[in-house]
């Protein structure tokens, strides 16, 4: 049973694309013999009975766009593409599978059509809820049609596809004589049938705007084919009695010409009818020939030779040889009246510029094929200059459509060209460092110079539309403060402007860290600390790392004096010696009921030591000091460390007497708590403590850079209940960490 596989009535739409990559140069593509024949048998056991949601079978869609890419001088290569891109919705793995088979470069192309099909259909759906609710079609088409202009850039086979696709769509409603879905015609005339005449393509460009036409206004269009019909015997007959004494008189002259009729095409003639308000009568190209000669002398033979036999009317004389249209088209046109006075318009033009206004750029795809020998009269050394005449094409296109179809929105931007020739999305009045900044952060950073087509130029130079811009660098460094100077116009771009400050803002941070690294170390060297770990101690002091330590140092925003508080053991302190001491209880029966007890030692005094603030039921040692007893460290007190590595011998055993093991006493330890600052923190963390009866005799607390570092010290007499306490502090709200010091 025949299956819907897709949604799009177009299956060669377009997707978004992030900044355009240059596609694969001529020598990376491989030689595919048969590929044509290879690629079909390859899809058709996928697409033979599978349908588009037009109604169309697949796999004849397919042949159709193959055929009309031969027809206008689509390589082999190309054509095998047309099949592959709708293999991929019916493969597992379709790049591995069509690189395997194919080659990378189809697989590249079949999967970047693929990813077209599935944002076009997105577009229509946007477009389709914009008319619900009101908004202008040129208005929601353009963000499609920015997509569009990268997606090409980045392959311009793809462009190719693309129009041959909606071409066949437009043919196959034609044939079946049903509407074309919505949005479909609209399309079509407004933007595609542009973007062929803008690569010269006439072939395509003629008949989609016909069938587009013929969709959009069928009862104009009727008439117009009425009106062509009414005589149309006669007029056939008096152009080929025109045509055959042209070619006649032309070769009898000695200029060796080949005359025909020239088809007429409906939708060109409404527009000259309403564009020159004038009756379908007085509309000159209904009669028209097409006379080809060898070269651009004989062109200019040839308009003689008509002007001195015909009456020509000189308001519709256009010289397209001497001044070329933007889009490369060539030919000499005039309209004249024979002797009965009806009018005929005239093209007089050689094989190749008819070949180029036929086909426009399709001759140039070959490049993507071409190799080192070059192909189809295209050079590999011609290849990089064809490429760049196209896509400035394409940016010509897309400025067509901003000023008529997209009502200026498209304004506000520039398209400009790597010298690789991929397109850049840039705001309008943009410079090259700008454009360096939006290729590469590191580009931007090192930049300083910048070629535009060619010639160097300052760089707060606006670059224009379609511009060539090669940036020159300096193999390290970074930018100027001047760019960030408005008035000097170096940027226009937010992106670039951000990433100059960020580098700025790298560079003062680094500064304040080496200031607060110096200063950090040369205390470490008085205080004879050097073989302390930073990172270890800026953990004791409540930092994440040794470099927010060093930062907020640098900044004088954190006194060195808390330092070396930390740093200093607790013995030479002034404080200590008017510090508590808790004695070994005086009972010979019982020594370690209450206090501490000194192991083989009576009556010895004793101080808790106030850099780690051991309790119950911590693991104990002492340290004897000069003069003031024994002082008790936890086991893992680093300061305990380093008074042992030098005085190891003054290390005494102590362990807690009953009275503290049981709880009868309560013992100060130091929490600390780092949070996002906020309204109420301190409150709401003191309110734990109390709510757990544990008392709280002193807050130190700072805040930098929104970040609150807050020391609780508080009074427990067993620091086991402590871990329950500090998890429920962690639970607030803003709270990162919660440990005890």
């Amino acid at each position: 049973m025949k299956s819907q596989v897709s949604t799009n009535t177009d299956p060669l739409s377009v997707t978004k694309l992030v900044l355009p990559v240059v596609a694969a140069t001529a020598d990376s593509l491989p030689e595919q013999a048969h590929a044509l024949a290879r690629a079909r048998a390859f899809a058709e056991p996928l697409l033979a009975t599978e349908l588009l949601d037009t109604g169309e079978n697949i796999l004849a869609h397919a042949d159709a766009v193959a055929a009309i890419l031969r027809s206008i001088g689509g390589s082999e290569a190309m054509q095998a593409a047309s099949y592959l891109v709708y293999a991929c919705d019916h493969l597992n793995r379709p790049q591995e599978v069509i690189a395997k088979a194919f080659g990378d470069n189809f697989a590249a192309l079949a999967m970047e059509t693929t990813k077209l099909v599935r944002v076009q259909r997105q577009a229509r759906l946007v477009r389709a809820r914009g008319h619900a609710i009101g908004l202008q079609p040129a208005a929601m088409q353009t963000e499609n049609v920015r997509k569009m202009l990268l997606a090409f850039s980045r392959d311009l086979r793809v462009v190719m596809l693309r129009l041959a696709s909606r071409l066949q769509t437009l043919r196959f409603f034609a044939a079946i004589k049903l509407p074309v879905p919505e949005g479909i015609a609209a399309e079509a005339l407004q933007v595609f049938a542009p973007l062929a005449n803008r690569l010269g393509i006439w072939e395509i460009k003629w008949e989609m705007e016909d069938l587009a036409f013929r969709f959009q206004e069928p009862d104009t269009y009727r008439q117009v084919a009425c009106w062509l019909d009414e005589k149309r015997a006669e007029r056939e007959a008096n152009v080929e009695r025109l045509r055959a004494t042209l070619q006649s008189d032309l070769n009898a002259n000695g200029i060796s010409a080949k005359v025909s009729g020239r088809p007429k095409h409906i939708y060109s003639i409404v527009k000259k009818m309403r564009g020159k308000a004038l009756d379908f009568e007085h509309i000159y190209d209904v009669r028209a020939l097409r006379i080809l000669v060898a070269s651009v002398p004989e062109c200019y033979a040839a308009l003689s030779w008509v002007h001195s036999h015909f009456t020509p009317i000189a308001e519709e004389f256009d010289d397209y040889i001497a001044k070329p249209k933007v889009n490369g088209y060539q030919s000499l046109h005039t309209v004249v009246r024979d002797g009965g006075g009806q009018v005929c318009e005239i093209q007089i033009r050689t094989q190749a510029m008819h070949d180029h206004a036929e086909n426009g750029v399709a001759a140039h795809w070959a490049y993507k094929e071409a190799g080192a020998k070059g192909y189809a009269g295209v050079s590999a050394s011609g290849a990089y200059d064809a490429k760049i005449a196209v896509l400035r094409q394409l940016l010509e296109w897309e400025r067509d459509l901003s000023g008529t179809q997209a009502q200026g929105v498209f304004d506000d931007l520039i398209y400009v060209l790597t010298p690789e020739a991929a397109i850049v999305e840039l705001p309008q009045g943009a410079t090259a460092v700008d454009f360096a900044y939006s290729v590469h952060t590191s580009l931007g950073h090192r930049c300083r110079g910048a070629r535009v087509d060619g010639v160097m130029v300052p760089l707060n130079t606006p670059l224009k539309n379609g511009q060539t811009v090669e940036v020159i660098t300096a193999k390290e460094g970074g930018p100027s403060r001047d760019w960030l100077n408005p008035e000097q116009g170096y940027l226009v771009s937010h992106r670039a402007r951000t990433k100059v400050r960020a580098w700025f803002n790298a560079l003062a941070m680094a500064e304040t860290i080496s200031k607060g690294r110096e200063a950090v170390e040369k205390l470490l060297q008085r205080e004879g600390k050097t073989a302390l770990k930073l990172d270890e101690l800026a953990f004791q002091l409540g930092f994440t790392s040794a470099d927010a330590l060093f930062e907020v140092v640098g900044k004088e925003e954190f006194s060195l004096r808390a330092i070396e508080q930390l740093l200093r053991p607790d013995e030479p302190s002034q404080h200590d010696l008017e510090a508590p001491l808790i004695r070994k209880p005086r009972s010979d029966k019982n020594p370690s009921k209450g206090g501490l007890l000194v192991v083989g030692v009576d009556s010895l005094m004793t101080q808790m030591a106030k850099c780690c603030k051991p309790a119950p039921p911590d693991a104990i040692c002492g340290f004897v000091t000069r003069g003031k007893g024994v002082s008790v460290h936890r086991t893992d007190c680093p300061n305990l460390k380093e008074m042992v590595a030098k005085n190891g011998e003054r290390l005494i055993d102590v362990e807690w007497g009953l009275n503290q093991a049981a709880g009868g006493s309560v013992f100060p330890v130091d929490v600390a708590v780092q949070a996002q600052d906020r309204q109420g923190l301190l409150r709401d963390i003191s309110e734990v403590f109390t709510k757990e009866k544990m008392n709280v005799i002193g807050v130190q607390t700072q805040s930098i850079k929104g970040v609150a570092w807050m020391t609780f010290t508080v009074e427990v007499a067993d620091s086991g209940r402590l871990h329950k306490v500090l998890g429920l502090v962690a639970e607030l709200s803003g709270v990162r960490s919660a440990r005890r010091r």
